[in-house]
């Protein structure tokens, strides 16, 4: 059994963030962190491995600097990373990003009873669509929104999260979870884990190693292949200092109401 975890390196969006003159996110200029989202999967797949002594596999596309992320995460516990990167891959959206994962997946290997982990969405672009495209290109059941997941042999039930409530849901291996941050709290790093992170391995997938998927097509994936396209990407302004009034007299409120329908508020 392997649980195989997705994960991202995304823009600090608590810092700068620059976009470059085709819309697209300048990543080489701005800090990075761990997909929040990404690291509730990781943590799910650790549980798995604490319960059933698996192989934890994480994977992530993006350029070379990510394995330091890869490297992290094998502190907190992963066995493996994967690095899926080449220019080829450069500034797909959803749907070519979900090609050239799933691409890689399958190169990994997917069996019967592994269950291959996601975040919910990633915070720079809040899309929610790769997790469950990966689950549609990979011919697997999909779960989203896990709240809680219970995992028996080759059974798997998802307690996922509604607007207004639950729902139970049951399916069987091999499956794909997106997961939310309710469903756990991700661990620290440990220092037995920092220490032994560079002994684990680290494959890179580039171009010529997916090539021959039938996913990997050159119209479909990289900014070219990618069917969105962004009519404009910008930095919105900063909001002016608050005006504060103080009292509870009614000139206070006089002026408070004042100020609202100077706005046209009211």
């Amino acid at each position: 059994m392997k649980a195989i975890v997705c994960v991202k390196q995304v823009p600090d969006t608590s810092g700068k963030v620059a976009v470059n003159p085709d819309g697209t996110l300048n990543r080489a200029s701005m800090a990075t962190i761990i997909n929040p989202d990404d690291k509730n999967a990781v943590e799910a797949a650790l549980k798995l491995k604490d319960a059933t002594g698996c192989k934890v596999v994480v994977i992530t596309m993006g350029p070379p600097p990510a394995q330091g992320m890869l490297r992290e995460l094998m502190a907190m516990g992963a066995d493996e990373g994967i690095l899926v990167s080449a220019r080829e891959f450069g500034g797909s959206d959803t749907f070519a990003t979900s090609q050239i994962l799933a691409a890689a997946i399958k190169k990994y290997g997917v069996d019967a009873d592994d269950v291959v982990f996601c975040g919910r969405q990633a915070i720079d672009g809040d899309t929610a669509q790769v997790g469950s495209q990966i689950a549609e290109k990979l011919n697997i059941p999909q779960v989203s929104y896990a709240a809680d997941v219970k995992i028996e042999g080759t059974t798997v039930t998802v307690k996922r999260a509604l607007e207004d409530g639950y729902m139970t849901i049951e399916t069987q291996t091999p499956c794909l979870l997106t997961c939310i941050k309710e469903l756990n709290e991700p661990r620290y790093m440990s220092i037995k884990g920092i220490m032994g992170c560079y002994d684990k391995p680290i494959a890179v997938y580039d171009y010529n190693t997916l090539k021959d998927d039938p996913l990997i097509d050159p119209t479909t994936i990289g900014l070219k292949g990618s069917p969105t396209n962004i009519f404009k990407s910008f930095t919105p302004p900063q909001k002016g200092q608050g005006k504060m009034l103080e009292g509870a007299d009614k000139a206070t409120c006089d002026e408070l109401v004042a100020e609202l329908q100077k706005k046209h508020i009211i």
